[in-house]
């Protein structure tokens, strides 16, 4: 079971604009960079992410019908991490099955708990730095 829409909603207006500075400089953090589908609005929305930029799995806490997995399965998106930009190329909702080999176990725990049960597993491309866009997302 997702996070509640509430638990979204505070944290797309408060504390992502915090976290996202911390988030494009700390290991295992990124940012993902997107645009809105129905607004054109660009976000950015911290992310943790397993394994690498290149190959990673991302958790989705708030499940798969969250704004920003929306809006990078509807367009193009990039992550930003502390080695670079990265343009998503490829972008698949998994389950458990594919996405615990790329996770350390207390990770999965964390996640059982939360009976998180959707990840984002995303292939990229190292591309050239990209312009900031604005937090959210």
């Amino acid at each position: 079971m997702p996070l509640p829409h509430a638990v979204a909603r505070f944290n797309k207006r408060a504390t992502n604009r915090f976290i996202e500075p911390i988030a494009r400089r700390t290991p295992g953090f990124a940012v993902v960079h997107h645009t809105g589908r129905r607004t054109g609005r660009r976000y950015a929305t911290p992310v943790n992410i397993f394994g690498s930029a290149r190959n990673g799995i991302v958790a989705l806490t708030y499940g798969p019908k969250a704004s920003w997995v929306q809006n990078v399965l509807a367009g193009e998106a990039s992550i930003e991490t502390r080695k670079g930009w990265y343009q998503i190329t490829a972008v698949e909702i998994v389950g458990r099955d594919i996405a615990w080999p790329s996770l350390p176990g207390f990770v999965r725990i964390a996640l059982r708990v939360l009976q998180v049960r959707h990840f984002a597993h995303l292939e990229t491309t190292p591309t050239s730095s990209l312009p900031r866009l604005a937090a959210g997302g």
